[in-house]
């Protein structure tokens, strides 16, 4: 269940205080079983962690300024003919969250693993500090743009265009899983499709349309579970009379 920041870290006091062999070796490996959802006019969490930011923009708007650069939709999917104004959803797990993401609404995925832009992913503990150590939502920095990551593509029966689960990798990862190696395979919501070792931050980029209206249901500093918190709400729009 969706939570404020502050409550969620007083939750895991307990597991923070425990010895890092067994976090890392048993706490971190945790598949906990979940209710499945079947509503076509929700889109849910794909991971479990912290909002960092929500926005709607166009393809080169900037999701995050870095450094004086933007790092807009295009370059977050390292697609230069990306032309869809979006909704952009990023979260970040910490270290302390499940690990396995999640089909936010039913279709069929497609998926494409990018390299890193440099030799090493950039680490992305400041991030983490400051959500667990100082309670505070801090700004990403240049992982976004330099990380490796997996591109999943999900083209959903009842909508007219594909959403993307872009999944980044933090700097010390071991590999990003996919549990389907088969393209285009189906997915239920809330379906597992894969994991990411020791890391990192999941975005949700749904293409705003014509037809329908894009409702956030939550905002940055809320901490959300895959499958289990409804992030957008997909709503009719209104035909206006001719």
């Amino acid at each position: 269940m969706a939570k404020p920041l502050a409550e969620w870290v007083e939750d895991i006091r307990e597991e923070r205080s425990q010895p890092l062999g067994w976090l890392s070796h048993s706490h971190f490996f945790r598949d906990p079983p979940r209710p499945t959802y079947c509503d076509p006019s929700l889109f849910f969490s794909p991971a479990d962690g912290v909002i960092l930011y929500q926005r709607t923009l166009d393809p080169d708007d900037p999701v995050v300024e870095l450094k004086g650069m933007n790092y807009s939709l295009r370059d977050a999917l390292r697609d230069p003919a990306f032309d869809r104004r979006s909704l952009v959803i990023g979260i970040f797990m910490t270290f302390f969250d499940v690990h396995v993401n999640r089909v936010p609404t039913t279709g069929r995925l497609s998926y494409r693993a990018l390299p890193p832009v440099d030799t090493y992913n950039h680490p992305m503990l400041e991030v983490e500090r400051g959500l667990l150590d100082e309670l505070r939502v801090p700004k990403p920095d240049g992982y976004l743009r330099h990380n490796q990551r997996v591109v999943n593509r999900v083209v959903p029966a009842d909508l007219a265009d594909p959403y993307y689960v872009l999944q980044i990798a933090d700097y010390d990862v071991d590999c990003i899983t996919p549990f389907r190696i088969e393209q285009r395979e189906p997915f239920q919501q809330g379906d597992r499709f894969s994991m990411i070792r020791f890391g990192s931050q999941v975005d949700l980029i749904i293409p705003v349309s014509d037809r329908h209206e894009l409702v956030p249901l939550l905002g940055p500093g809320m901490h959300v579970e895959a499958g289990i918190d409804p992030l957008v709400k997909i709503e009719e729009k209104e035909l206006e009379d001719a």
